[in-house]
């Protein structure tokens, strides 16, 4: 089992709607798939759910949001709640979604913020209870991923550099970039790089008190696979998209090599693919498919007239996997 990251300091790249139709293509693949809702603005939870259903899921006495399982830490008054993830199961043209499953995201979450950010100095230390506390995200996430049989995990996290984000990603195993080809992608790489180097060694300095505790840590080292370009305008040149957009899109690989590659590779924390590069992909501006996508709580490829759509949307739509499938068999090279 594989904990991939969907993560950008940066907002507005792009990542729910990617890691939304990457977790479907990846069970129509045969991989049973856990998403977990981690940005407490709770977009991938409200793309699958209906509001019902996700007020539900913040329900203290039955309620399965990522909230509810670790609220008991958080205020200090035991460990991490055991509920199950919703199945999402839903019918498509080829069969069903039969082993796809979610733990709501809750807006409480983002109390959980504080509280790590108390406690991170002393789980430097050793402490237990701190310990506890940074590591109760990551131990919910494998009971979780162990109760549904979980070939891959994939996590979707706000944009930010937060306390939060720290002990998610050191819950990972490997954490994928979405960027738009603009200047503040680029700038947000910046500090990506560095950032996860300081948290590295905080929990160097963490995984050096698993001997003295009943519990597991995160190792705290996510590897780097690659970053993928969204919401440029296409267009049939060899660069994919407009000129504009090519002016920031060519610098994008460089920012990338310089800000993050450089700074994990000593720390053995970036994969290495075959041709050097890390460009994962890219899936332009599809527009108006994309709220056709989130009425429907379905991915675009598996909308069509009965969700709205009308002449060339419909074909546009079921053609929209070209862009989709390259990237799920990349993972798929990772997963295996």
């Amino acid at each position: 089992m594989q904990i991939i990251s969907i993560f950008n300091n940066k907002g507005g790249v792009g990542k729910t709607t990617y890691i939304y139709h990457i977790a479907h293509l990846l069970e129509r693949a045969g991989q049973t798939v856990l998403l977990v809702d981690l940005d407490s603005q709770c977009n991938l939870s409200s793309y699958c759910l209906s509001d019902a259903e996700l007020e539900r899921s913040w329900r203290s006495e039955r309620g399965n949001s990522i909230w509810n399982a670790i609220e008991r830490v958080s205020v200090g008054l035991g460990d991490i709640r055991e509920r199950r993830p919703t199945r999402l199961y839903k019918e498509h043209a080829f069969g069903a979604y039969e082993n796809l499953y979610l733990v709501p995201g809750d807006v409480m979450l983002s109390s959980y913020e504080d509280r790590l950010g108390d406690t991170w100095s002393a789980a430097r230390g050793g402490d237990q209870m701190s310990l506890r506390v940074q590591s109760a995200i990551y131990r919910y996430i494998l009971w979780c991923a162990d109760s549904v049989g979980a070939d891959v995990v994939l996590l979707d996290l706000g944009p930010n550099l937060g306390s939060l984000n720290r002990a998610v990603l050191a819950a990972s195993n490997y954490f994928i970039t979405p960027v738009s080809p603009d200047l503040f992608s680029i700038r947000g790489t910046e500090n990506l790089g560095s950032k996860l180097n300081t948290w590295r060694a905080g929990w160097d300095q963490c995984n050096g008190y698993k001997d003295y505790i009943d519990f597991e840590l995160p190792e705290g080292k996510p590897c780097f696979l690659g970053y993928v370009k969204q919401q440029h305008n296409v267009r049939d040149n060899e660069a994919g998209m407009t000129r504009g957009w090519n002016i920031f899109g060519e610098q994008i690989e460089e920012a990338v090599q310089r800000n993050i590659v450089a700074r994990l590779d000593p720390l053995r924390q970036v994969f290495r693919w075959g041709d050097g590069r890390f460009d994962l992909g890219g899936i332009p501006n599809l527009h108006s498919l994309v709220p056709y996508s989130q009425e429907a709580k379905k991915p675009i490829f598996d909308c069509n007239g009965r969700d709205g759509l009308t002449g060339a949307h419909i074909s546009r739509a079921r053609n929209s996997t070209q862009y989709f499938e390259p990237m799920v068999e990349t993972l798929l090279q990772v997963l295996d």
